[in-house]
């Protein structure tokens, strides 16, 4: 198996939950929009399968994305954060993307459970 190159690791770890929360946004916002609109509701999308599928995508990309960056801080823990470029860098970035990963994480759950429970398509 070849090993992933530690850069493409620490990016992925540092912007991997971010991505998956606005894809999951954009998507769900787009699927809540056409069950709505008149011209697309012969479509016969379900908006709750839809919002499910794309909360258990966005957490699984989030989670893959929280592993990167353990990866990368336990392969630079006997550094210093400040230290010499690229790997005191990258001990910084997997900090930072440690708890990074875990607000998206848990936004990704509240975007979900929030378009779970709202009720689509109600007149103003």
């Amino acid at each position: 198996m070849k090993q992933l190159r530690p850069e493409l690791v620490q990016w992925y770890g540092l912007f991997g939950a971010a991505l998956a929360w606005c894809a999951q946004l954009i998507v769900g916002w787009g699927v809540a929009y056409a069950d709505c609109t008149a011209a697309s509701r012969h479509w016969g999308l379900d908006v709750v399968t839809w919002e499910i599928v794309l909360m258990a995508v966005g957490l699984t990309f989030a989670v893959l994305a929280e592993i990167a960056a353990v990866n990368v801080l336990l392969a630079t823990r006997q550094l210093e954060y400040d230290g010499e470029p690229p790997l005191g860098r990258r001990l910084f970035f997997a900090y930072a993307a440690a708890l990074g990963n875990v607000i998206f994480t848990v936004a990704i759950i509240l975007n979900g459970v929030g378009a779970l429970s709202n009720v689509t398509c109600r007149p103003a």
